[in-house]
């Protein structure tokens, strides 16, 4: 079995995000673990908010096609996912839905969110962690998009302290449940390579 190629992205590109921070870690982890590891940016996959009338029009967008490629490209994917509200991100949720539209050639429907693994991570202020965003995100991947999502997940409570300023978490416990995640995802992932 031949390592798996690993894509990690945040739901939001807020400038000092925590989650993005979480995904540079869980990137940098990744790395370490030596896998071939794509960190990127939803800030450079910018999309209208979803429009049956405007995909009926002009198709999903450019943006939607390249991150669905970049999707496909990878066996595993982690992503972080703030909390709104007690779900995920209009950001998250707009992306995900966008690329599931994407079918390219004689692909069947959701195609890209099949043959791979995801794991989820969260980061928030408050004491759940951003838990309820990744149950939320964890019914659209599986529910909605068919997707195999690991059951192995990292929510970081209270994240405006968690990271040092090496931007390494502070507890080791925070470290040990993403060194977990990490480890089933490559595990998983690696099926598919």
């Amino acid at each position: 079995m031949s390592p798996p190629k690993i894509l990690v992205f945040a739901g939001s590109i807020r400038s000092g995000s925590m989650n993005a921070r979480l995904a540079a870690l869980a990137a940098k982890e990744f790395a370490l673990a030596g896998v071939d590891t794509t960190h990127i940016s939803l800030l450079d996959f910018p999309m209208p908010i979803y429009d049956g009338d405007l995909e009926s029009r002009s198709g999903p967008p450019e943006a939607a096609i390249t991150l669905k490629r970049m999707m496909q490209s990878h066996q595993g994917i982690f992503i972080a996912s703030p909390e709104y509200n007690a779900s995920v991100t209009p950001l998250l949720k707009n992306s995900l839905d966008w690329v599931s539209r994407v079918r390219e050639g004689k692909e069947a429907p959701l195609a890209v969110y099949r043959d791979r693994a995801f794991a989820l991570g969260g980061a928030s202020n408050g004491a759940y962690g951003a838990m309820r965003s990744l149950m939320a995100l964890r019914q659209v991947l599986e529910q909605g998009c068919g997707a195999l999502v690991i059951a192995d997940q990292v929510a970081v409570s209270r994240a405006g302290d968690a990271f040092d300023e090496m931007d390494n978490f502070k507890d080791e416990a925070n470290a040990k449940r993403l060194r977990t995640v990490v480890r089933s995802l490559i595990d998983l992932a690696g099926h598919y390579a």
